[in-house]
């Protein structure tokens, strides 16, 4: 799976690495598992460092759709996402565009330690 993920309940944190090409079904397959596993309100590190997503505008679309109907798992939790590649990072951008707000932050690095220290700074309540 191009979307590896460990989800820590006792941290409240989802770890996800993306790696390789990324199409709408893998995004929307790390959702339903975020969801299922009761983790929408904890804290997400997503590493696309080697992410190489093929996605077009209909998918973003979709992808929209999705957050959009996550809106009843609130609070839901800070997301950092690490990226360093121009594509990876344009992917994430437009993510965050759908899924950010003053109820839930969400920023680009890249590196994973910044990130971190970041995510540790934003427990917040999920």
């Amino acid at each position: 799976m191009p979307i590896d993920y460990t989800i820590d309940h006792e941290q409240r944190l989802v770890h996800a690495t993306a790696h390789g090409v990324v199409v709408l079904q893998d995004i929307l397959d790390y959702f339903d598992a975020v969801s299922i596993n009761d983790a929408a309100p904890y804290r997400k590190l997503f590493d696309a460092r080697t992410m190489e997503p093929r996605l077009d505008d209909d998918d973003f679309m979709v992808v929209a759709a999705r957050i959009s109907a996550y809106a009843q798992f609130d609070p839901r939790g800070a997301v950092a996402a690490v990226a360093t590649t121009f594509e990876a990072v344009s992917a994430l951008r437009r993510y965050a565009n759908f899924f950010g707000g003053e109820d839930r932050p969400v920023r680009l690095f890249d590196t994973i330690e910044a990130a971190c220290a970041w995510l540790n700074s934003n427990r917040g309540p999920g």
